[in-house]
């Protein structure tokens, strides 16, 4: 009965079994659920519809607003329902496919910041080799690379864990599917799992981080020789805050993925998760976007062009009645 229970689902354990906490939860993540969904929706469309924003900077970050609002959809609405209707079971096919788009959506994601990253100091170190080394077909084969990449980072990763068999228990302590998590229910030997994800882990993850420091170094030496003060205090206002994301987003998954197993708390992982899960993709939007004056310039002139639009149509609506 319980290796049938466990081939057919797990259990994902909530944050509270109190229905009052449950309901807080639900709503909390229902409202920044929705948040992340209007920001990255916005700039999408603003982005593809002002043709003064088809540039590499805003063509990275309408793919990283695409890749944040189906990033955030893999966990969080399945874990409101949960919590309001008090059924915590997930299929295993849903847990591989949750697995699965996590470790692409993380990895993915990572790039991506990278790539800006990259972009932003060719555009300030190197302006005049910029539009020759960040043409559209680079930028096109950059992103097409990370995706390839992610699939196949995410489908090594997936089936190394389900190749286990499990039969500790089918409760994940976490309010999604995760590796981790996982592996602590194998009743096999995970020893080379771990190191997999921590090699995997540390040489990615370090890699990009490293690669990102390094491009706002640079970006910070070459401001610090602006003659204005002004420029200056933009240049920092717009670099601190990517990498304070940055760090927050690849801190709290290197502390859940490459630490050992045994010596994992369940609600800290927990609450760790969100850190990595939620909160990348709810402020990105506001750092990387809605912050800058050409997306708060062309959504000004969006506006504008709606309310004419509805203005002319209501007019022509009375002086046909």
């Amino acid at each position: 009965m319980l290796n049938s229970t466990i081939m057919m689902g797990f259990l994902l354990m909530g944050f509270s079994d109190v229905w009052e906490l449950q309901v807080f939860h639900a709503i909390t993540f229902f409202l920044m659920y929705t948040v992340t969904l209007m920001g990255n929706i916005l700039i999408v469309t603003v982005t593809t519809l002002d043709r003064s924003l088809h540039t590499p900077m805003y063509f990275f970050l309408r793919n990283l607003s695409i890749l944040d609002a189906c990033y955030i959809s893999v966990t969080v609405p399945n874990s409101c329902i949960d919590s309001l209707l008090d059924s915590n079971t997930i299929s295993k096919a849903g847990c591989v496919a949750q697995v699965f788009l996590v470790v692409f959506f993380v990895y993915v994601e990572l790039l991506f910041l990278t790539i800006m990253a990259h972009d932003r100091h060719v555009a300030i170190c190197h302006p005049l080799h910029y539009p020759v080394i960040m043409n559209p077909q680079i930028c096109i084969q950059m992103t097409l690379a990370s995706i390839l990449g992610g699939l196949i980072y995410a489908g090594v990763h997936t089936g190394n864990t389900f190749r286990l068999p499990f039969c500790q228990s089918n409760v994940i302590h976490q309010f999604f599917c995760d590796i981790p998590s996982l592996l602590k229910l194998s009743c096999s030997d995970t020893f080379s799992n771990e190191m997999v994800t921590i090699v995997s882990g540390l040489g990615i993850g370090g890699s990009c981080f490293i690669f990102i420091i390094r491009s706002y170094i640079h970006i910070f030496s070459t401001v610090l020789k602006f003659s204005s003060g002004a420029d200056r205090k933009k240049a920092f206002s717009t670099c601190v805050p990517h990498i304070l994301v940055v760090s927050v987003f690849l801190s709290s998954a290197f502390y859940v993925y490459l630490r050992p197993s045994e010596n994992s708390s369940t609600i800290q992982d927990m609450v760790l998760s969100v850190f990595y899960s939620i909160i990348p993709p709810l402020f990105n939007p506001f750092i990387y976007g809605l912050r800058n004056e050409q997306i708060k310039y062309a959504i000004n002139k969006m506006k504008r062009m709606f309310i004419q639009e509805m203005y002319r149509k209501l007019l022509r609506f009375t002086l046909n009645y």
